[in-house]
């Protein structure tokens, strides 16, 4: 009798554990990050573009509506994110939504290459850590629920504990918008990131439930009869609005190379834990699982953090050294331009 190898058995352990849904929704995850890591740069170009003859969007302008570039990375982002949209239906969110992770890194290099955002060492070995928690947490992701009507995913989202959530997420949401952006919106980076992030969370669980239904339709089951899949279909609508908004108010005023990481995690934690609230996902799930999948989720908070401090450094090294030849150009007696003051006082003195 043939022996199969420990290599061989995980192997077929590894295939058995991943359905044929779950590696769809793995494909579209990925190549939905391709496309809104690079949706980031261009949509940026486009604001630069349409500020520079306009008011910006982090001042509350909407010139950028008027220029093409902006649309061609909101077209993109678009794509991305229904490849993005057809993931949930195949896949949980806690296996889909980590995969974000592929778009800080394109968006990141992206930014130092075209947008000429400096990328410090430490911020590539953020990207690094980002995408091998994520991969640890595709490797332990649970299999997707079985739902056979939309009417299902209504009574998940009825649940007491998801209410609760969502209307903590939605009161937090609005202290967010009509509080602290007015006060520090151009200031404080987790402001803007903090409202797109909150409503995003609520917009995957109605994304996963159009999904859900619309699949369930082509195969068979007409679900665009519940009204149920309609209210779902609102709620995306105004979510997604939100967060378009905000988003460009965020990429308008900060640094695109922290602007996605930072919205990127709490993106996904946000909705990993609404995930986990609506459709237990860990319910399905050893202790030796969620533990693996808590720890991958902290190494991409670690990424994250040294793409941050990279930030930090490169703007402090920008302030120092400019602080540093304003004080030499004092003491060699220059003005802004390179000119001697000496030379100029006595120029002025014999004219």
């Amino acid at each position: 009798m043939a022996v199969r190898s420990p290599a061989a058995m995980s192997s077929t352990s590894w295939r058995e554990e991943m359905s044929s849904d779950n590696i769809k929704g793995l494909v579209l995850a990925l190549s939905s990050s391709f496309f809104i890591g690079a949706s980031f740069i261009v949509k940026k170009k486009g604001l630069k573009k349409a500020g520079a003859s306009g008011v910006r969007a982090g001042v509350g302008g909407y010139s950028y509506l008027y220029e093409p570039l902006w649309w061609v990375g909101m077209i993109t982002m678009i794509v991305g994110e229904i490849a993005n949209f057809a993931a949930y239906a195949f896949a949980p969110a806690l296996l889909v939504t980590p995969l974000g992770a592929l778009s800080i890194i394109i968006s990141a290099a992206l930014a130092h290459i075209i947008l000429r955002e400096r990328l410090h060492i430490f911020g590539i070995l953020g990207c690094v850590l980002c995408v091998v928690g994520s991969t640890t947490i595709v490797l332990h992701a649970p299999q997707e629920r079985e739902i056979h009507s939309v009417t299902e995913v209504w009574e998940l989202a009825m649940d007491p504990a998801f209410l609760m959530y969502a209307a903590l997420v939605i009161t937090a949401a609005l202290i967010l918008i009509f509080y602290f952006i007015p006060q520090y919106g151009q200031t404080h980076i987790m402001v803007y990131i903090g409202v797109c992030s909150l409503v995003g969370s609520l917009s995957v669980m109605s994304v996963k439930a159009i999904g859900i239904a619309l699949k369930l339709t082509l195969s068979g089951m007409n679900q665009l009869i519940y009204p149920q899949t309609w209210v779902f279909t609102v709620v995306v609508i105004a979510c997604v609005l939100t967060q378009m908004n905000y988003l460009n108010k965020a990429l308008d005023t900060f640094n695109t190379a922290v602007v996605s990481p930072i919205y990127y995690v709490m993106f996904t934690s946000l909705t990993i834990v609404a995930s986990v609230i609506m459709f237990k996902d860990w319910d399905r799930q050893s202790p030796t699982q969620v533990i693996t999948e808590i720890c991958g989720f902290v190494t991409i908070l670690s990424g994250t953090f040294l793409l941050h401090k990279t930030k930090d450094m490169s703007d402090g090294l920008s302030s120092s050294m400019a602080m540093r030849l304003s004080k030499h150009s004092e003491e060699d007696g220059l003005n802004g331009e390179g000119i001697p003051l000496r030379r100029q006082e006595s120029l002025r003195s014999s004219v």
